[in-house]
């Protein structure tokens, strides 16, 4: 029961309050280490394929973060009461002498309650949506893997559909090509062959006109018969001589 103004009850809740906050500021301290080595074993999991285990598992690690925020929920309720009754305390007519310095030591004690209760709520909500985003990646990662394993002959099959469609299409635009390239010769010959009838007709005009032009064409080729002939005699006469001399 509080005595009034008795200055030794409010030294015992000022030394009850600096307590809890100790108590509080290690707690505080493991409780995020542990969301740190929670979301680091997470980390390293999933980039680590070998067949190592960690310290703690999953199941561990949450039991123990369920445990820590239990302690520190329970310390920062104790630390709210010990504040209640030192503000219980400044304003009881016996010590208003002293309420200045007694409101100031009262507003430094809430103003650590206030940080700690900050800090544990944030480093809580860390923890719990590191928690769920692994969780819904791992469930993501189990159905996928559950779908492969299911239907791997089907995602063979169609595999091979699916090749066999890219080698239909590939021979499909080969074909094009070739056809394409049929036509472009196609037209080039067609246009070669009007160009020589239309230089073959101007000189059969012109042989016309000139019979004496037409008379020299016709020397001009037997002489290219006949220097045919003369030069199929010399090579034939060559190439026997030379092969009288090889076998001889």
């Amino acid at each position: 029961k509080m005595a009034g103004g008795n200055s030794n009850y409010w030294e015992d809740l000022r030394k009850q309050a600096r307590q809890l906050e100790n108590e509080l500021d290690l707690k505080l301290v493991s409780f995020s280490k542990l969301c740190t080595s929670y979301s680091s074993s997470r980390d390293g999991r999933r980039g680590d394929s070998s067949d190592t285990t960690p310290l703690l598992n999953n199941s561990t690690q949450d039991r123990m973060f369920e445990t820590m925020s239990v302690e520190i929920e329970q310390l920062l309720a104790k630390l709210t009461g010990i504040n209640d009754k030192m503000a219980e305390y400044t304003s009881t007519p016996g010590v208003t002498s002293l309420n200045a310095a007694l409101m100031h030591t009262l507003q430094r004690h809430r103003d650590i309650l206030q940080d700690y209760t900050h800090e544990f709520h944030k480093t809580k909500s860390n923890f719990l949506a590191v928690r769920e985003r692994e969780d819904l990646l791992g469930s993501v990662r189990k159905d996928i893997e559950s779908y492969k394993s299911g239907s791997g002959v089907n995602n063979r099959r169609t595999e091979l559909f699916l090749k066999e469609h890219e080698h239909l299409r590939n021979s499909d635009r080969l074909i094009e090509d070739t056809i394409s390239i049929a036509m472009a010769t196609k037209e080039n010959m067609t246009s070669q062959r009007g160009m020589l009838k239309s230089i073959q007709s101007r000189v059969n005009t012109l042989a016309n006109r000139f019979p004496a032009i037409n008379s020299l064409i016709q020397r001009i080729n037997l002489r290219k018969r006949r220097d045919s002939l003369i030069l199929g005699g010399v090579i034939g006469v060559c190439t026997i001589l030379l092969l009288l001399y090889a076998f001889h």
